[in-house]
């Protein structure tokens, strides 16, 4: 490799490091804990609870929505999905006035209408989630963190480039200890990244397709359902709804073997404005974060279609369970812990590089 271009790859090294290393460590410092996010809640809000009619007939969604609407007058409801491990349907709802992003939230006991008892995440896991997504500024936020991530992949590129040159006089994995503290470091810092290479370009890669979450579901909105939301011109009102229950009935008709995990009501933004869409996953590993949804006409209950998921959400669907490990169990979590931490000493000790580098230059 000529020296010329050597120079042009440890300038984009250099500068796409140093421009996103205080960000790349804010995500790896909050990515921490968020691994874990399961076993932190359930040690933290473990909490029991028994449906007031565990022995009883269930009510039907239609007398759920009701029970929970009453609650809130005036509101409408945006989703609904459904607890696997207790017989709870979580109704949201918003004001018509409320800004984007601001429901209600109500689980309701499917056994007697009551409310039950929340179970949200704890307010520190919530602040530190929020923090990781957008750092509290929304789609810019995260359109800018989206960014940092494609930062991170040109750094993870260049190292890799500029590794071979580098070794070329080193066994694979020298570490110079009889030598000065920065070149010690610096051999730590290029093993430490030649070694996690693939796991931070998955984790950075899928990092970067989470922040695209709104853009693509309003890009399939804007196509896939194009033909659904043009056969009415105007949005179907509360009182001119079919009933939810048969509406749900009839998708899981057109989606047998599935298993049923949201609705998303006429308006919201996983439908369009005149149709309940029911969203359902498999059960295997991989098809459970896999989602089709058919799309029932909330005038009539008919069957309108059944809309498989393009290639673009199905890559976002799969990205969130990759990003942080959570489709392997507890091992799995482990190792991705370690390889965040190992992630943690790459980024400062890239910092501490540059900065003795700098200090060195008159």
């Amino acid at each position: 490799m000529r020296s010329s271009t050597i120079r042009a790859w440890s300038w984009v090294h250099t500068w796409s490091s140093l421009i996103s290393t205080l960000f790349l460590l804010m995500l790896c410092i909050t990515g921490l804990p968020l691994v874990f996010t399961h076993e932190i809640e359930h040690w933290l809000l473990d909490e029991t609870w028994a449906p007031a009619n565990p022995d009883g007939e269930r009510l039907d969604l239609d007398q759920v929505l009701d029970a929970a609407l009453s609650r809130h007058p005036g509101e409408v409801p945006a989703f609904m999905s459904f607890d696997t491990d207790r017989p709870v349907v979580n109704v949201t709802s918003q004001a018509p006035d409320a800004p984007a992003g601001v429901y209600t939230f109500q689980p309701i006991d499917q056994t007697s209408g009551e409310a039950a008892p929340l179970v949200a995440g704890h307010p520190v896991m919530e602040f530190i989630l929020q923090l990781h997504t957008d750092m509290f500024l929304g789609l810019p936020g995260m359109l800018f963190l989206g960014l940092m991530g494609l930062m991170l992949v040109a750094a993870v590129v260049s190292g890799v480039v500029l590794y071979a040159p580098f070794m070329r006089r080193l066994p694979f994995g020298t570490v110079r200890q009889e030598r000065s503290a920065r070149t010690r470091w610096l051999d730590w810092h290029n093993l430490a990244g030649i070694t996690t290479v693939a796991w931070v370009l998955v984790v950075g890669g899928t990092g970067v397709v989470n922040t695209l979450a709104v853009p693509i579901i309003a890009h399939w909105k804007d196509t896939a359902l194009a033909d659904l939301a043009a056969a009415y011109s105007a949005p179907v009102a509360l009182d001119e709804r079919a009933s939810l229950d048969a509406a749900v009935e009839r998708a899981k008709a057109a989606l047998p073997g599935r298993q049923l995990q949201f609705v998303a009501f006429p308006g919201s933004d996983y439908s369009t404005d005149n149709h309940y869409a029911v969203f359902f996953h498999g059960d295997t590993p991989l098809t459970t974060h896999l989602t089709t949804p058919a799309l029932i006409d909330a005038r009539t209950g008919e069957l309108a279609a059944v809309s498989p998921m393009p290639w673009y959400v199905k890559a976002l669907s799969l990205s969130q369970p990759l990003h942080f490990g959570d489709y392997g169990g507890l091992g799995l979590k482990i190792v991705w812990a370690i390889l965040d931490v190992i992630t943690i000493v790459i980024l400062v000790s890239g910092l501490y590089l540059w900065v003795v580098r700098r200090r060195r230059a008159p």
